[in-house]
């Protein structure tokens, strides 16, 4: 029976995830292999903190991208260096509204908060919205090769949790204005009070923080508009599509149900979901026979649990993954399987 006919490839944005050790970086380095060798200029994204982006493909890869082989680029991005990054913004914007006693604490409490939970998460998730938001003229496909859990979930909800930080903040300008033109109406004039020659050091003071509050929220606008572009993106059809990969077994199942559950119910597009590590037909003896049995009855759910979509497989290879060649191999079985 002939395969069906994925348009995966001719998107510009690729995201592979699903739960770990399924083999998502395998799948990803091959998909990556198969668009090159048909001509893409392809760049391949690892985003989770523990990187093997570099062991599959047998190279040393960093934050910039690397050339592996004609038309393919990988890179790896580097949560710590994004966290420095992300502060160094952070500080700059602080530096605003702290007095010099304050600096050292300040200073501090940035030291802690670069340990904290959240923190390579919401630095990583702004390079991948920059990422995906900015023209990249260089490639024709981008593939994400994402942490175990994946990113993309927090992708959605973060607009509108930057919306509550912002909202709150103007919120609060607004206020502020609306004390300043108090203390204009019940303040004298310059000029018209002459007992005192100069301005009211309210009104400048007031002035001041209102700029510098005014910043600050421009500044989280901003950021609020980026996740809100990268949302956009993420649930475009023409451009982004999404490729779950699980085992045939209990979790892998469950995981992949549910997350691929959630994104659909909010309109992002899932093309497939990839069965990899299928024991082969030609693989003999009583123990592949017994797991063969179990697996059989793990595919029978895998079908029932995403019959809506496609569900290509991969069998169990004989060795580990590592290098160009043996990523060919796979990329081929990619093709047939209709990718």
């Amino acid at each position: 029976m002939t395969p069906p006919r994925f348009d995966l490839l001719d998107r510009r944005l690729i995201w592979v995830g699903g739960k770990g050790g399924v083999g998502k970086t395998t799948v990803s380095a091959a998909l990556a292999v198969l668009a090159a060798t048909r001509g893409k200029r392809c760049l391949i994204v690892s985003t989770d903190p523990a990187h093997s982006l570099g062991d599959v493909f047998a190279t040393q890869l960093n934050d910039h991208p690397r050339r592996l082989m004609l038309n393919l680029d990988a890179m790896e991005i580097d949560p710590d260096a994004e966290v420095e990054a992300h502060l160094a913004r952070v500080t700059a914007q602080m530096r605003q509204f702290a007095s010099a006693e304050m600096l050292p604490e300040l200073e501090r409490q940035l030291k802690l908060t670069r340990q904290s939970p959240g923190t390579q998460e919401a630095a990583l998730l702004e390079r991948i919205a920059r990422l995906i938001n900015s023209p990249q003229p260089d490639y024709d496909v981008i593939i994400f090769d994402t942490a175990p859990t994946g990113h993309t979930l927090r992708l959605l909800t973060l607009p509108e949790a930057m919306a509550a930080w912002t909202d709150g903040l103007l919120s609060h300008n607004r206020k502020s204005e609306e004390l300043g033109k108090v203390l204009q109406h019940l303040t004298p004039k310059r000029g018209r009070d002459i007992d005192s020659p100069f301005d009211n050091p309210q009104d400048d003071a007031l002035s001041e923080f209102d700029r510098k509050t005014r910043d600050v929220a421009e500044t989280l606008l901003s950021r609020r508009r980026l996740f809100h572009q990268a949302r956009r993106v993420l649930k475009d059809h023409q451009q982004s599509g999404f490729l779950f990969v699980l085992t045939p077994e209990r979790l892998p199942i469950l995981e992949t149900a549910r997350a691929i559950s959630t994104l659909q119910s909010v309109d992002i597009p899932v093309v497939a979901a990839l069965v990899n590590r299928v024991i082969p037909d030609t693989a003999d003896g009583h123990f592949l026979q017994r797991r063969r049995e179990q697996e059989a009855t793990y595919l029978q759910r895998i079908d029932q649990e995403l019959g809506h979509l496609p569900r290509p497989q991969l069998p169990w290879l004989e060795t580990d993954v590592q290098g160009i060649e043996i990523l060919q191999q796979i990329a081929e079985q990619l093709a047939a399987q209709g990718f």
